[in-house]
């Protein structure tokens, strides 16, 4: 599916963590479709050590696990979206896709889980560097609630490019490099 679509291209596949900690490397691919289900060790495992081994390559979960813990633990682990196999083909390259331009995308099911599992609304502040802008906190909610940045923009009426400047500022603020780390720092 991934060689025949237009702008992708398969550069490895591995049967097992083992063998993914051996080639990954050599094949330093953009994005890493991983099933939690893998001989020997789990796909959350492996995510972790990818992420030490391969620190620039993004990891896309994909498989049929919808349940809470195995969603927080592969997100905690590293993972930058969490599909399931139910998806659709194309719904699976949109999400490769967005994973590479910094987003992280998960199946409607996963990301309402996610909303549902937040208990407080924003994080503490422990420092002033750390002091989001009001515009900053009304960008971080709606990103926290699963809005694109375009639909963020739209609906505040403000510029892509704005919104773009705003995510920058936020995951300096929060010590975060991306949408998967935010959600999780905000939900502490």
């Amino acid at each position: 599916m991934v060689d025949a679509a237009p702008g992708f291209r398969c550069v490895c596949a591995c049967a097992s963590a083992e063998d993914a900690f051996n080639e990954m490397p050599k094949a330093a691919p953009d994005v890493v479709l991983m099933d939690i289900h893998l001989p020997f060790r789990s796909g959350i495992a492996c995510t972790r050590r990818l992420r030490d081994l391969c620190p620039d390559t993004q990891v896309l979960i994909l498989t049929v696990y919808d349940d809470r813990d195995s969603i927080f633990r592969a997100l905690k682990a590293g993972a930058s979206g969490y599909l399931l196999k139910r998806s659709s083909p194309e719904d699976i390259l949109q999400a490769i896709a967005s994973v590479r331009e910094g987003g992280a995308p998960m199946s409607s099911q996963i990301a309402r889980k996610v909303v549902a599992s937040f208990r407080e609304p924003a994080k503490k502040v422990t420092s002033p560097d750390e002091t989001l802008s009001e515009r900053e906190a009304e960008v971080l909610s709606l990103m926290s609630e699963g809005h694109s940045e375009s639909e963020i923009a739209e609906k505040m009426h403000i510029s892509l490019n704005t919104i773009k400047a705003h995510r920058k500022h936020i995951y300096q603020k929060l010590h975060v490099r991306n949408r998967t780390e935010m959600v999780l720092k905000v939900q502490k």
